[in-house]
């Protein structure tokens, strides 16, 4: 039996049929340091909040998974050593073993499913890995969005990836494609590529009755909502270009693998931009918090 543990408010915004958004916990463990990390996670809750939703960050504390973290525990998973970094293929083992784990993307979903929740908000997706074509680095995220039903909004996918590949790979599952306002599909620190999303919609009221629709359909899975970084905060495609590319020479270079190349790019952009990565990256997720809890709010008059 799974043992859940939800916050006092995520109860009681259930009991009420109230939106709730769920959050993952990764930018917590893994995403900035103490204690930047704990302002920001309460700052992204505090947008959803005040968009009239209510956020669940998802954890695994001493194996029991929670739904919504209680002010105390989210200033201690900011401190905490040692905390796991769970996707679908170590998320058990970790609940099963009483250990203490951060949700990525698909855990997040994982989570959200349990608990009833159907918006998400992240930064960006993981995808499709530059020269995946012989390393086969490909991120659960997208396989878990072609068979949990959670619609996702983010910044579109990591611009440290292969945004072309992983657009097709989604195409491939079955995943729908939703740009936010625009027809290009973003590229996180970036609002705009030139790759096309396959889908547009403007407003919240649309997304979430797409939602509603592909659960009426009995289709598995969810959808992603790209929803570009405002323009006043991002940092411009071309500036980004030679920096990733640099980055991702160093990481060759050093012979960086598997689960450590996301976060050593991500320090090396970091660095090259002088932190504007990270400022942009807090705007995009707050960004998109606020227009996740929006499609929280047009989704429960469409609740079964």
């Amino acid at each position: 039996m799974i043992d859940i543990q939800y916050s006092a408010e995520v109860r009681a915004a259930k009991d009420a049929g109230r939106p709730v958004v769920a959050l993952e916990s990764t930018i917590i463990t893994h995403g900035m340091p103490h204690p930047q990390n704990v302002e920001v996670a309460r700052q992204v809750e505090q947008d959803i909040r005040d968009a009239g939703a209510v956020p669940a960050t998802m954890a695994v504390i001493q194996g029991r998974l929670h739904v919504g973290l209680e002010p105390e525990q989210l200033a201690a998973l900011g401190q905490a050593q040692g905390v796991a970094k769970l996707s679908r293929a170590d998320m058990a083992a970790c609940m099963a073993g009483g250990g203490t784990g951060a949700t990525t993307v698909a855990a997040t979903m994982i989570a959200a499913r349990l608990a009833g929740v159907e918006v998400f908000a992240t930064g960006g997706i993981g995808g499709v890995h530059q020269g995946a074509e012989t390393t086969f680095d490909i991120s659960a995220d997208l396989h878990e969005l072609a068979q949990t039903p959670v619609t996702v909004v983010a910044a579109g996918a990591k611009a440290i990836l292969d945004l072309a590949k992983t657009l097709e790979v989604l195409e491939t599952l079955g995943v729908p494609v939703i740009a936010y306002g625009q027809d290009a599909f973003p590229a996180f620190w970036s609002a705009q590529s030139p790759l096309a999303a396959p889908l547009r919609m403007d407003s919240a009221d649309e997304i979430a009755r797409a939602h509603a629709m592909r659960r009426a359909l009995g289709l598995p899975g969810g959808q992603l909502v790209s929803n570009p970084i405002p323009a006043a905060d991002q940092i411009a495609a071309d500036e980004l270009a030679p920096i990733i590319a640099s980055a991702q020479a160093d990481a060759e270079a050093h012979r960086i693998t598997g689960k450590g190349v996301t976060p050593y790019l991500l320090q090396r952009i970091f660095e090259r931009t002088e932190g504007r990565s990270l400022t942009a990256n807090i705007a995009l997720v707050r960004n998109n918090a606020r227009l996740a809890a929006e499609i929280a709010k047009a989704l429960l008059p469409l609740q079964s």
